[in-house]
């Protein structure tokens, strides 16, 4: 296992730690006869479990220098039934890297984030996933940009729409120098993905959709920068320049709040609260 004493030594303590929590019976095995001396489950018991050898698992978790594979790791978390922040936590330790990711799978956006959306208003801000879905939007956002949650839960793709969708080329003023950097942005963001299906299966679709993404997407630039300003324009409220930032949650960090915002007191700020008026009335 690569990395520092301390860091064998945490590993070490986690690992006997989740194992202690756990009995027999909570993993399915038979308790025994007798009065056990180990708290919890057996060091043993966890290798039968991961289908490891008890050895190698007493090495583990002795802190000695023993290297894990993530296979093994998986099987470490399914034995020692880890949730997600202690599963991610086993691999930092044990490999100071993150775990991989599953497959394309359905993602729920966390109420915290969700809850941010209604307070942001009228600043426009989205959340988006993994792949960069639009899991949420709040009422500005939809309006500046489309409705993302009228459509299902496939199609809210945001690299899809700046590049497919003839909208996206009349909100975004300086089409081309936003639609690049966005791509560099997604690059650096999906390098974690190479080997993902819900990856690639995006990349594939893209290429054959667009001439401009297959283009860029050949030269390999990589942009790993999330704040900025852009010119943005909408047929009611007219032309904006809008600050934007992106902050991943702390809870997951592969969802990530989007918000646009103008300058406290200017005419743009104004302008957006516009996007909350019913949109018959004229803009004055």
């Amino acid at each position: 296992m690569p990395g520092s004493r301390e860091r064998r030594a945490e590993l070490s303590d986690f690992l006997r730690g989740r194992r202690e929590r756990l009995s027999p019976q909570q993993v399915g095995l038979a308790p025994g006869n007798g009065r056990r001396r180990t708290q919890g489950l057996r060091r043993e018991e966890v290798a039968v479990l991961a289908d490891v050898s008890p050895a190698w698992y007493t090495f583990l978790e002795q802190g000695r220098d023993v290297r894990a594979s993530p296979q093994v790791l998986e099987a470490l978390a399914r034995a020692l039934r880890l949730d997600p922040a202690e599963r991610a936590h086993l691999f930092l330790l044990a490999r100071s890297e993150a775990p991989p990711q599953a497959g394309a799978q359905s993602e729920t956006v966390l109420p915290a984030l969700a809850a941010l959306l209604g307070l942001l208003e009228p600043n426009p801000a989205f959340v988006t996933g993994r792949r960069w879905d639009v899991l949420d939007a709040n009422r500005p956002a939809r309006e500046l940009f489309t409705d993302w949650l009228a459509r299902p839960a496939d199609q809210r793709n945001m690299l899809t729409w700046v590049f497919t969708e003839p909208r996206a080329r009349e909100v975004l003023v300086d089409w081309e120098q936003e639609a690049r950097a966005l791509l560099g942005r997604f690059r650096a963001a999906a390098g974690r993905y190479v080997e993902d299906p819900a990856f690639t299966d995006l990349i594939d679709t893209l290429q054959a959709a667009s001439a401009e993404f297959r283009t860029w997407w050949a030269r390999h630039d990589v942009i790993d920068r999330g704040s900025g300003s852009k010119a943005m324009a909408h047929p009611r409220i007219g032309r904006v320049t809008l600050n934007h930032t992106a902050l991943n949650a702390a809870e997951n960090a592969e969802q990530r709040l989007v918000v646009y915002y103008a300058e406290p007191g200017s005419p743009d700020a104004a302008r957006l609260r516009e996007l909350l008026e019913p949109a018959h009335r004229a803009v004055g």
